[in-house]
């Protein structure tokens, strides 16, 4: 889907086939979601080749819950309407992928381990005994410098900003694209609303940085 997924696993007991695993399910999921692929259920579904009923029920899934977000950020995450070619769910989809792929890592045994995805991280239990992950929230004009570190355990952390893509993501709500912030990064208990709250608040501007503060388990920091 445009990105490069890493993984750092602490237990060396953990099977090399639970890695497989989690890594095949991720191409599983660009194959049905990625907006770059002709073949995609997204890509189809844009086209008009299928419908909605015609999906699978993990792309229904991600549906609904693009919907929930939509209904919670009053219309600022909009997967229908954020893109000219139209429907495009991968403000959502990345980080639920990672939330289900980490947990068939569980299931191995894993406890210990970080997967950062194009930037947005999902980390579970510490580093080192006692030792939370920190995690570098990039500096969106300083590209080899960092605005933050957090220590987190058992959360994930998300970035959304134009300083590497340009304007791509828009308010469906507002006349214009904001302009008000550089970077806003959200911090929850999970990859999947954690990154869609982030894309949802920045598309917001600084009325992100309020709506992000006021969900229960949520935190915010935004570079203006």
């Amino acid at each position: 889907m445009g990105t490069a997924i890493g993984l750092d696993l602490r237990e060396p007991w953990v099977a090399t086939e639970a890695v497989d695993e989690f890594f095949e399910w991720l191409r599983t999921v660009d194959a049905r979601f990625s907006t770059y692929r002709a073949d995609s259920q997204v890509s189809r579904l844009r086209r008009g080749e299928i419908s909605v009923q015609e999906t699978d029920e993990d792309f229904r899934e991600v549906l609904a819950l693009c919907d929930e977000v939509q209904g919670v950020s009053r219309g600022a995450f909009d997967i229908w309407h954020c893109s000219e070619e139209g429907l495009d769910p991968s403000g959502l989809v990345k980080g639920w992928s990672i939330d289900r792929g980490a947990e068939s890592l569980r299931r191995a045994g894993a406890r210990n381990f970080c997967i950062n995805a194009g930037g947005d991280v999902m980390a579970a239990g510490e580093a080192t005994p006692g030792d939370a992950w920190r995690v570098g929230i990039r500096h969106p004009r300083v590209g080899d410098s960092l605005a933050k570190v957090v220590a987190v355990r058992d959360l994930a952390v998300a970035t959304s900003g134009a300083y590497e893509r340009g304007a791509h993501i828009a308010n469906p709500t507002a006349p214009a694209t904001p302009a008000e912030l550089l970077s806003l990064t959200v911090v929850g208990p999970g990859l999947t609303l954690t990154d869609a709250y982030a894309t949802a608040a920045f598309a917001m501007g600084e009325a992100g940085i309020s709506w992000v503060a006021s969900q229960p388990g949520y935190g915010v920091c935004a570079v203006t």
